[in-house]
């Protein structure tokens, strides 16, 4: 059957792949949002013990998870990651800098001799959380806004802004603005999903005063995060798009690209909204209800909602990596992918992963069996 694939198709295969993997790696940013919730969730130290060991129990799936996106990224369109890693190297450092410095907090928050305290590598675990998932957002923002790089003959990256890939987030342009919103949207709902992981995973019996502010805290984010859905959502429909417009790859300004792009895959129209409204449910569920059930229909909503955004700019002959100051030099899964033959072999690998998925549901299961409580915050293993 793989043998019968053509280059197109696993073009679009291993672009989709790659989307399940960063929407899966959206879901999991539950481990940030609750990371930012700390402070305001937990009022005593018990409570604050709790809160991060339940999400220690989760940490490394999330690092792991953006790691085994970008390498899959690497090896199926190298040439995007090349230009993107290689060219806004200043925006992907920081972003690693906040894993960095999370893993180094779960690590060393309770060892003995800390000369820092706890409530350093808490702050890490903040900005981690924040400043770390808004960088994030902004970043995924230029695949439909666009960024400043050329490609020469020869491939090589000139980055022609001095922000290098910061620009993203702090230059005063439109599209800013468009990257910032994507980025505070994630944030929110990234916090949203963490008062409903806590709320699921922690046994609240015994801190009855902290499952209230848990539920607050799931109303209030997902209040806050609606403005900037809503931007994105509205920009998405009227803004131009970059699309290739000719059989030779010309790459043009397209107006209302993205809306073209839903109304021809009116597939991804479902999970867009489809995705909306799961997470509508779960938030209430949570908030408005005693449901601890709330993170399942949240986290299928954010994983439908991440795959409309990680789709829409790179099917229906669309720029997904656009360059702004050079149409040409912008990248699509036609012209940004490994050789067939790389593809293919990827392809037969990616047969496994549907058995190391079933591993992941069972280790998750079997970690979650029992809910979080005081007395296991006391052992060895505490974070």
């Amino acid at each position: 059957m793989i043998e019968n694939l053509d280059y197109a198709t696993m073009q679009h295969l291993w672009w989709l792949i790659c989307s399940v993997v960063g929407s899966l790696f959206l879901f999991l940013t539950f481990v940030q949002g609750g990371q930012t919730l700390l402070w305001q969730v937990a009022k005593t130290e018990t409570e604050k013990d709790l809160v991060i060991n339940s999400l220690g129990r989760k940490w490394e799936l999330t690092f792991t998870t953006l790691v085994l996106f970008g390498g899959a990224l690497f090896a199926s369109f190298p040439k995007f990651y090349s230009t993107s890693f290689g060219g806004a190297y200043w925006v992907w450092i920081l972003i690693l800098f906040s894993f960095i410095i999370q893993a180094v907090s779960y690590e060393f928050r309770t060892k003995p001799f800390n000369i820092y305290g706890r409530r350093v590598y808490e702050l890490f675990l903040f900005i981690n959380g924040s400043a770390g998932i808004l960088l994030i957002g902004a970043a995924v923002g230029t695949f439909f806004t666009g960024s400043n790089f050329e490609l020469s003959n020869y491939n090589f990256v000139t980055w022609t802004h001095p922000l290098r890939g910061l620009e993203a987030a702090l230059s005063f342009s439109l599209s800013s603005v468009f990257n910032i919103a994507l980025g505070l949207f994630l944030v929110f709902n990234a916090r949203t999903l963490g008062a409903m992981y806590l709320i699921n995973n922690i046994d609240l019996v015994e801190v009855p005063a902290m499952e209230e502010r848990l539920r607050k805290a799931c109303w209030t984010n997902f209040t806050l995060s609606l403005p900037f859905c809503l931007y994105v959502v509205v920009s998405l429909l009227v803004m131009k798009g970059f699309g290739i417009v000719d059989d030779q790859g010309t790459i043009d300004y397209v107006k209302f690209k993205y809306f073209t792009n839903l109304l021809a895959n009116p597939w991804l129209l479902g999970f867009l909204l489809g995705g909306l409204g799961l997470v509508i449910i779960g938030a209430l569920r949570t908030a408005k209800t005693k449901s601890t059930a709330g993170i399942w229909f949240g986290g299928l909503g954010t994983v439908l909602v991440g795959l409309t955004v990680l789709l829409l700019p790179a099917y229906n002959n669309t720029a997904f990596y656009p360059s702004k100051f050079d149409l040409q030099s912008s990248l699509t899964i036609y012209n940004a992918s490994s050789s067939p033959y790389t593809l293919k072999v990827m392809t037969y690998v990616a047969l496994g992963i549907p058995f190391v998925l079933a591993y992941i549901v069972y280790v998750w299961w079997l970690m979650d069996r029992k809910k979080m409580k005081i007395e296991d915050t006391g052992d060895s293993a505490a974070y």
